[in-house]
């Protein structure tokens, strides 16, 4: 388009001087078109990322963690750990071990130096990986800030490999089929959002 225009433009200028820098215009946009292309070209994302990245606010990690009664003597498992705040959160605060699972790879590095950053390395490790192929049977609880959509796909799978009692807190969507056994209720940008608290085998 670019290209096309100052082409024209060289067309309808008269010889000499202007036509010469008409044709200097010219060359100097064709070279630089494929440039300006390139920088606005969409980034792709992986097909099989099942929500989009927002991070927790932290007043909501604290509330979720409380709720889930989460101590040291818990693993913590987040499905779709982005920055690893929860992780994180969940091992400097309250002692407890944590794995986290993540598709893009530049939030499992940025988890990673945060983890590192606490001083809670020992504690947690984030994995890079397809939160639908995890082995979650290690997790005494799991969280999750997913879509419900998400959550419905991850609904067999989190029955087949929970033990009986592990505690689920999901922030803002809950688990479709499923009745929390509790709800509380944040305060989030001027208006309230639910955290949904379940026991596996307890109405589910």
């Amino acid at each position: 388009m670019i290209a096309r225009q100052a082409h024209e433009l060289a067309k309808r200028l008269s010889t000499g001087s202007a036509a010469r820098a008409a044709a200097a215009a010219f060359a100097v946009l064709t070279a630089v078109a494929p440039v300006v292309r390139s920088q606005v070209q969409v980034p792709l994302v992986d097909p099989r990322s099942v929500a989009p990245y927002v991070p927790t606010p932290w007043h909501v990690v604290e509330r979720m963690l409380v709720e889930a009664d989460v101590t040291e003597d818990d693993i913590v498992f987040d499905l779709g750990s982005g920055d690893g705040r929860i992780l994180m959160r969940a091992a400097k605060d309250r002692g407890a071990r944590g794995v986290g699972y993540e598709i893009n790879p530049d939030l499992v590095e940025e988890a990673r130096s945060a983890v590192a950053a606490a001083g809670v390395s020992h504690q947690v490790e984030i994995r890079q990986g397809d939160i639908f192929e995890a082995d979650l049977s290690r997790a005494t609880v799991v969280t999750l800030f997913l879509m419900t959509s998400a959550h419905r796909r991850l609904r067999p799978k989190l029955l087949e490999e929970l033990r009986p009692g592990t505690r689920i807190a999901c922030y803002k969507w809950e688990i479709p089929g499923w009745n929390p056994s509790k709800t509380v209720t944040v305060p989030v940008s001027g208006s309230e959002q639910p955290i949904f608290l379940y026991r596996v085998g307890l109405h589910n």
